[in-house]
């Protein structure tokens, strides 16, 4: 018994918190070197955690190997390289990354691509025929619908996505009578800025995408050059 306690009585601190860290180190080691021995080494893709995806996009059909987790807007940039629908706030609130699924907009950012199988994407690159731009497209370059162009193809999207609805009957909350929904050639500029009010420009330029659906769905927009008159002041007579 004297000899045990003398020998706890020579432990230093500093030999103590040595034993200790080395035995911590050992605890943590061993899990990880379990579970290694666990995994056979025939390991496959699968065991990833990846599954088998076939995407159809732009009318081409697409196979991917994909976390389950990953999204649409990221299979699309990071996997199929179509750049185009752009990475705003990740979060379904600026509408950059909005795109066509079965006619429907919808924000790429907040949809799995596994859920997309067997359903038609079309995102800003589909909607060009060869060197043919998009009637939408056209109308956003003829108006100015856009300054910097970051939230331009889902702005172009989200627009044509809003045609198709109003020659479907469909009503929004501004709408003054839902048991007559508006007709594109009555489609009114409160009509148009509240549709795509799910859709953000930072750089402000409303009049000019407001114009380009108004020129698409047959009306008369007003002329870019004539919203803004700017004029050169005159000197004052002596």
């Amino acid at each position: 018994m004297e000899d045990k306690k003398k020998r706890v009585q020579k432990t230093s601190r500093r030999g103590f918190l040595g034993q200790a860290l080395t035995a911590a180190g050992t605890a943590m080691a061993a899990p990880s070197l379990l579970d290694r021995a666990a995994i056979p080494k025939e390991t496959t893709q699968s065991n990833k955690g990846e599954v088998n995806v076939k995407l159809t996009v732009n009318g081409e059909q697409q196979t991917l190997d994909l976390e389950p987790r990953v999204t649409l807007l990221d299979a699309l940039r990071d996997r199929l390289g179509l750049v185009g629908s752009k990475k705003g706030c990740d979060h379904g609130q600026c509408g950059a990354c909005t795109v066509l699924i079965d006619g429907q907009r919808v924000y790429s950012c907040l949809t799995l691509a596994v859920m997309q199988e067997g359903k038609q994407i079309v995102t800003v690159e589909g909607l060009a025929k060869g060197d043919t731009l998009h009637p939408m497209q056209a109308a956003f370059i003829d108006n100015d619908g856009f300054q910097c162009g970051y939230c331009t193809p889902g702005q172009i999207c989200a627009s044509v996505a809003l045609l198709d609805e109003v020659k479907r009957g469909c009503a929004s909350v501004v709408t003054p009578n839902l048991a007559r929904p508006p007709q594109l050639a009555e489609l009114s500029e409160a009509e148009i800025k509240e549709r795509l009010s799910g859709n953000l420009c930072r750089c402000s330029a409303y009049n000019g995408i407001v114009a380009a659906v108004q020129q698409v769905a047959g009306q008369k927009p007003p002329s870019p050059a004539a919203t803004v008159m700017v004029t050169e002041p005159q000197e004052a007579s002596v």
